[in-house]
């Protein structure tokens, strides 16, 4: 396994729960990048606006969560904080859109007037008028997530991590992939998964496959507050607050084209508290405790990838989930352990798979 993020790790699980031994290798530290960074909501921003690919994975996702997070307190003790506080959409002009697409999907999104909206979240700036309204759309504390999943794989005796070496290249025998190379060690296997998120493009760059995964940095800021200050998820004009159980407020993001370049931006700062304080005016009274950048695997429609990259028996990609990498974890990692074991697939797997998705290099 290449990448020890949310898809890197929540696919190692679900390969051991099949029997197979696994060896992660990450180049840093697991879940260090996009996988820590993001905000965590257990839901595309707007759901409406997705191809039947991405709501798939999506949907299965949100129900296996609760058990997910069950399972790994129960099995680590860390608690991956998996809370059902419910998301506004405020004020949005796909109202109409949006309420077409709940209906379609038996979802239980409605729209509410300004009273409900102040009675849910009092601390909001007046003057909004309507919002959507999606009760128990949970969110996860995803640093918390990570730490979890670490320490479960790390109890199954068939695993094995590898943080701080980069995979500098694949084993070939008669054309098949059989392992990776990092540095001047060598490591075989049956099978190789890249799971590099933002950096899976370059990766396969180097084999000449062209696989249009791109790096897209957002930036966030995080607000200590009181326990149960914010008692919902907000969201408006592309923006949202998440709250944390321990009062801790994230408000995001960025959307920025700029590489591999994580550092933080006083501009980014100072747009993102601005839009804080509209959303929200007790956030004028703070200062952000913290501020950082993570990259997300760009990809088109955010349609990932998962399964066997052609030419290359033995190579199998899961990544690309762009903006959802955490929502998406749960159905993307089950698929990928259904195609590699030869199991039932939980879902079509056909709109995932790289064959005419991924191209020889010109």
């Amino acid at each position: 396994m290449i990448g020890g993020g949310v898809i890197g790790c929540l696919s190692a699980l679900n390969l051991l729960e099949r029997g197979c031994a696994v060896r992660l290798i990450e180049k840093r530290r697991t879940g260090q990048e996009a996988s820590w960074a993001g905000g965590g909501i257990v839901s595309p921003l707007y759901p409406w606006r997705y191809s039947d690919p991405v709501s798939a994975l999506a949907e299965w996702s949100q129900g296996y969560y609760p058990k997910l997070g069950v399972a790994l307190a129960q099995a680590t003790g860390i608690d991956p904080e998996i809370s059902p506080c419910g998301l506004l959409w405020l004020d949005h002009a796909e109202q109409a859109e949006a309420l077409r697409w709940a209906g379609l999907q038996n979802k239980p999104l409605r729209a509410v007037d300004s009273a409900f909206i102040y009675q849910q979240v009092p601390q909001l700036a007046p003057g909004f008028s309507q919002a959507l309204w999606q009760p128990q759309l949970a969110n996860v504390r995803n640093p918390r997530l990570m730490d979890a999943l670490r320490a479960r794989l790390l109890q199954h005796p068939a695993f094995s991590l590898l943080e701080d070496q980069a995979v500098t290249g694949l084993l070939m025998d008669s054309g098949k992939v059989c392992g990776v190379r990092t540095g001047s060690e060598q490591y075989n296997a049956d099978a190789v998964v890249l799971a590099a998120g933002a950096w899976s493009g370059e990766w396969l760059a180097e084999l000449g496959l062209g696989l249009p995964v791109k790096p897209v940095k957002g930036q966030m800021l995080l607000y200590r507050t009181a326990p149960g200050w914010l008692p919902s998820m907000v969201l408006f004009d592309g923006r949202y607050a998440i709250p944390r159980r321990d009062g801790h407020v994230l408000f995001g993001s960025t959307l920025e084209h700029a590489g591999f370049d994580k550092r933080t931006t006083a501009e980014a700062l100072s747009s993102l508290k601005a839009s804080a304080i509209a959303l929200l005016p007790a956030l004028a009274d703070l200062q952000p405790v913290a501020q950082w950048a993570g990259l997300r695997p760009g990809s088109p429609e955010g349609v990932p990838y998962i399964g066997p990259v052609p030419g290359y028996d033995g190579l199998w990609l899961n990544t690309g989930h762009y903006r959802n990498g955490l929502v998406l974890a749960p159905a993307s990692c089950r698929l990928l352990a259904d195609l590699m074991s030869g199991a039932p697939a939980i879902i079509d797997p056909r709109p995932y798979a790289p064959a005419g998705r991924v191209q020889l290099a010109v």
